[in-house]
């Protein structure tokens, strides 16, 4: 089974994955498994910012997403064996990791990888292009959005990022506009795929509302 969730950032995708991956159980008692897409590509982004590879040299970018071993155990980020997960939200990663992700060859790359993990499994799963270009057959597709204010406040309080309240939404914005303008995997709203804002909502009211249409 597969629940995919698509959304711009800050709109609440990866901690209610996260949430519904730790209480879901089918009814056979099989457990979930979480899967946080960007954090594949922030991955990718790290392994080109240690080999000195030009953010806007593609070709490298390629070989090196198509030459390093890139896994994902147990919420946790491997890059060539090591565990990366805690090196994946940083300032610099979030600037460089959008335009990365915007190249075709490398988002094959990385849809090949969650396909990989979602195979004889249990899974719920989110990014920008999941519930269009990675698991479009799936019954259990949502599209969550917010406020660019709202998300804004959401990054800010995180405390990972060392911007302004205001610098972190024009980041946001500018994100908005590279991942709906992606020559592939764009995000945008497929028909089928149930819409909740959250703007207004807490995790667990977001974690009803979805848990109420899956059943």
């Amino acid at each position: 089974m597969v629940i995919a969730i698509d959304g711009p950032a800050g709109s609440g995708k990866s901690t209610i994955a996260k949430l519904m991956a730790e209480k879901l159980k089918t009814k056979d008692g099989k457990e979930f498994i979480y899967v946080n897409s960007g954090n594949l590509y922030r991955a990718v982004t790290l392994g080109c910012l240690r080999a000195n590879i030009d953010l806007c040299d593609s070709e490298k970018i390629i070989q090196l997403a198509m030459n390093s071993k890139i896994s994902w155990e147990k919420d946790q980020v491997y890059l060539d064996g090591e565990n990366v997960t805690d090196l994946l939200h940083t300032d610099e990663i979030d600037k460089y990791s959008a335009p990365l992700s915007a190249i075709v060859p490398v988002r094959h790359i990385i849809n090949d990888i969650i396909r990989s993990l979602a195979k004889d499994r249990n899974i719920v799963v989110e990014g920008r292009d999941m519930t269009t270009v990675v698991f479009p057959d799936t019954p259990y597709r949502f599209y969550l959005d917010a406020s660019s204010d709202s998300r804004a406040k959401r990054r800010f309080e995180q405390g990972v990022s060392n911007l302004s309240l205001q610098d972190i939404k024009t980041a946001i914005l500018q994100r908005d506009e590279i991942d709906k303008n992606k020559i592939e995997g764009s995000l945008k709203i497929a028909p089928g795929v149930q819409y909740l804002d959250t703007s207004d909502l807490t995790i667990i009211q977001v974690y009803e509302k979805l848990i109420e249409k899956i059943d």
